[in-house]
């Protein structure tokens, strides 16, 4: 869980590579297919396994993203491992394990990351896909350490600076779902892109 700060689309910068935001409530024509895109360049470029950690909890509905973003992922046959789902989801109890599974199963795999995030009202329903790690249980006060090469989080709620797990516990299904939904189609796309543009670039 995160709190959202980010801004807009596409920011580049020392720090950060590349920084997308999607928004349910005014969508922009064709954004989803460039963060497919990006992710589908990532893993070409990277040239090794591709890991999809899941994170969040069965347990509150506003964190329950991520594990839904799981479970659609594997209901769909999808090619690259996935870890966290609804039925077996990785959160801070299990995060420490699951990442040394990983180790030990991947040869320097590219991790993306995928969570809940707390946002103001007017950004509920955004889509972000960053580059660089992100820090689960921030914004309710529980930071782990930061995990992931790029992650997607979603705006499920607005962040209550004072009471943040109840924002999450009173976050609408629908949402959760919505953006779960959405999410799962960009990475899925992301395997099914013809990029000739990289492969003409790694000739």
């Amino acid at each position: 869980m995160f709190p959202f700060i980010q801004r807009r689309k596409t920011i580049q910068t020392a720090e950060s590579k590349f920084s997308y935001r999607y928004a349910m409530r005014s969508p922009e024509a064709g954004l989803l297919n460039e963060m497919a895109l990006e992710l589908a360049r990532l893993h070409r470029s990277h040239g090794g396994d591709m890991v999809f950690l899941c994170i969040g909890s069965d347990r509150s509905t506003g964190d329950s993203y991520g594990p839904f973003v799981g479970k659609m992922l594997k209901e769909q046959q999808f090619p690259h491992p996935v870890f966290g789902t609804i039925e077996e989801p990785v959160h801070a109890l299990n995060m420490k394990k699951v990442l040394g599974e990983i180790r030990c199963r991947f040869t320097d795999p590219l991790i993306v990351s995928i969570d809940a995030c707390l946002g103001d009202t007017h950004r509920i329903g955004s889509i972000l896909f960053n580059d660089g790690p992100l820090i689960p249980g921030y914004a309710i006060r529980n930071p782990l350490p930061g995990v992931g090469d790029c992650h997607f989080k979603g705006v499920v709620n607005h962040l209550d600076p004072y009471f943040p797990a109840d924002s999450l516990n009173n976050t609408r299904l629908d949402t959760v779902l919505r953006l779960a939904e959405i999410t799962s189609g960009i990475i899925l796309d992301s395997t099914r892109l013809s990029i000739p543009e990289i492969r003409e670039e790694s000739v």
